[in-house]
């Protein structure tokens, strides 16, 4: 049985002759490339109808067969199937069969083309995905802008009313003006609130904000956004409990981590009642991630609102406990927040018992700032520390004012310092990270030159460990610098 040789690697062609009780079938070479079957495997294969045909797709396939056969005025068939290929997996193909008939009206000879088109369906099967969640954000913009521009009129109602009151009425006693522009600043307030999340959320779905993570200290940054709520808590006599490590390091932007912490804190307050503790912690929840969990004993979430939480088609917002309000888009742009920082948020809620938030963020990896004039001295303690430890980073600064530059927009593990160093000595540099470092110091250790028992001294009252310059013991250096790694 002779064989037509055909280059196209993604498609065979066939012919099929049919002579009185026989029939002889010849397809190109390129049939082993979409089905896996050498030409003579292909022939051999007695119903290939039956055998390669997905079953799913032999009903419409065994249909078009009936017209072609039946109908003497057709003569072509375009079918799309999915055909079982030798090693069992299953690709699309897209077949164009062409019919001669003799005299009769009798099928005598079959020409057909066979073309794998599975990446072209997984394209358009894609693409359909992309256009139906298209349509579905297309609807949730719809509904989302027929809500905020709901409340981004009432606000202006409470403050045009007020504000027109304040103007027009002369007998206003100094109780009511103060009272009426109370109202007039909690609107203002809360309007504000609404549209610096809704710009934030804005950039981050449209990747118009810049993400700048860094590393910070996790308690740190707690005990600021706990600070800043102190006045909601104290009106409401809530006790605010922080159990986060003092060791612990985030890698995140400051600025948003600060929005989410302050988001789920501040609801945790706002859905308290009077004399409610409410809890914050965080720890390690893998080798690359931190876990914030915030727990209050407030109000809950009832059921109706639980699919609604972290939408932003679904916003919608519930008065606090003391008629708090808010603007709804505080969790939705939480989400997308710790999204783009590559970790997860979700909660547990019992109505009337309080909820959980949790959400996961990036663990900041050790790093090791350096401080040697002579950059030698740098290389060579960089390259040992690698050897030591092959995941901790390394920075290295000449002098202590190109150190403490570093060390103000970044908190790295451990710092090592010479204590002969241009500018200022290694003392005044530990002076000054101490300073800048109250709340959370960064582990400082000092190499000093052997015999300088008086400098020693005045590194170990600042509670500094020190090394001889010389004779650096790399057995307990390394065993003293693990110490410090997390």
């Amino acid at each position: 049985m002779n064989s037509v040789v055909s280059k196209f690697g993604n498609e065979f062609f066939w012919h099929l002759h049919i002579h009185d009780d026989r029939s002889e079938l010849n397809c190109t070479e390129s049939v082993q490339s979409v089905t896996g079957f050498s030409v003579e495997q292909f022939n051999s294969i007695k119903d290939r109808t039956n055998e390669l045909i997905y079953k799913d797709d032999m009903p419409d396939y065994k249909k078009q067969m009936d017209i072609i056969r039946n109908d003497p005025d057709k003569n072509e068939m375009i079918i799309e199937y999915r055909l079982k290929r030798k090693d069992g997996r299953l690709i699309w193909v897209h077949e164009t069969m062409k019919v001669i008939r003799d005299e009769d009206g009798n099928l005598i000879e079959f020409f057909g083309n066979v073309r794998d088109i599975t990446n072209y369906r997984e394209e358009v099967n894609n693409l359909k995905k992309r256009v139906q969640e298209l349509e579905e954000i297309n609807g949730a913009k719809d509904n989302f802008i027929s809500v905020l521009s709901h409340d981004l009129r009432a606000p202006f109602t409470s403050i045009l009313g007020f504000s027109e009151i304040l103007l027009n009425e002369t007998s206003l006693s100094d109780k009511e003006k103060a009272e009426y522009l109370a109202y007039i600043n909690d609107s203002s307030q809360n309007q504000l609130q609404l549209i610096n999340y809704l710009l934030d959320w804005s950039r981050l779905q449209t990747n118009r904000m810049k993400i700048e993570p860094m590393r910070l200290n996790a308690q740190s940054i707690v005990f600021n956004c706990v600070s800043a709520l102190t006045g909601s808590a104290v009106r409401k006599n809530i006790n605010i409990k922080v159990n986060v490590p003092d060791n612990l390091f985030i890698e995140a932007d400051e600025r948003l981590i600060n929005i989410v912490i302050t988001n789920l804190l501040s609801n945790a307050i706002k859905f308290s009642s009077e004399g409610n503790v409410v809890e914050v912690n965080a720890d390690y929840f893998s080798n690359k991630f931190i876990e914030f969990i915030f727990i209050d004993e407030g109000i809950g979430i009832p059921e109706a609102n639980v699919e609604k939480i972290f939408h932003i088609s679904k916003i919608f917002t519930t008065p606090g406990t003391k008629g708090e309000k808010g603007t709804g888009l505080g969790l939705a742009l939480a989400k997308q927040i710790i999204q783009k920082h590559e970790g997860e948020i979700w909660f547990y809620s019992n109505e009337g018992v309080g909820s959980e938030f949790h959400f996961t963020i990036p663990l900041s990896a050790n790093s090791i700032l350096i401080v040697k004039e002579d950059e030698q001295d740098r290389l060579k303690l960089g390259r040992k520390l690698t050897e030591f430890y092959n995941d901790v980073q390394i920075i290295s600064a000449s002098n202590g004012f190109e150190a403490l530059q570093f060390i103000e927009k970044n908190s790295p593990t451990l710092i090592l310092i010479d204590h002969d160093l241009p500018l200022m000595n290694g003392l005044k540099l530990a002076e000054s990270i101490k300073k800048m470092n109250k709340i959370s110091p960064i582990p400082v250790v000092a190499f000093i030159d052997e015999g300088e028992y008086e400098t020693r001294k005045n590194y170990q009252e600042l509670g500094i460990l020190t090394f001889d310059s010389e004779k650096e013991d790399e057995l307990k250096l390394r065993e003293n610098i693990k110490s410090y790694l997390f």
